[in-house]
């Protein structure tokens, strides 16, 4: 499988810091929509390596892609269009938000395994 470590780390660290940003109830700041934006590409060289590495990963492959939309499905909204936007469209959604991260966390970390 490719190498993309850096890859991992970086949309791990952009999906979680959004989520404790949304959670906490912190205005939009530009460098959120510009980390978003960076996130999908990580996330799309992610999926390149998965498919590259082959038909056995086609099961993670799918996983990944689905958490990662799961998450992006919130990310959106307040990356896009701001605070006030996320939380009149997921009003006492956090809870789900936060078990949507925690599952693309475990994704990410079988991905993660793969790299050594």
């Amino acid at each position: 499988m490719l190498d993309v470590k850096d890859s991992i780390d970086k949309l791990s660290w952009s999906v979680n810091h959004h989520f404790l940003h949304i959670q906490a109830q912190h205005d939009f700041i530009r460098a959120v929509a510009v980390q978003f934006e960076l996130a999908y590409t990580d996330f799309r060289a992610i999926q390149m390596a998965l498919q590259l590495a082959g038909e056995e990963y086609h099961s993670l492959l799918a996983d990944f892609a689905k958490a990662y939309e799961d998450v992006y499905a919130y990310e959106s909204v307040f990356a896009m269009r701001g605070l006030d936007e996320f939380n009149s469209e997921f009003p006492n959604s956090i809870d789900d938000y936060k078990q949507k991260v925690d599952h693309f966390n475990d994704v990410l970390d079988k991905i993660k395994a793969l790299q050594k």
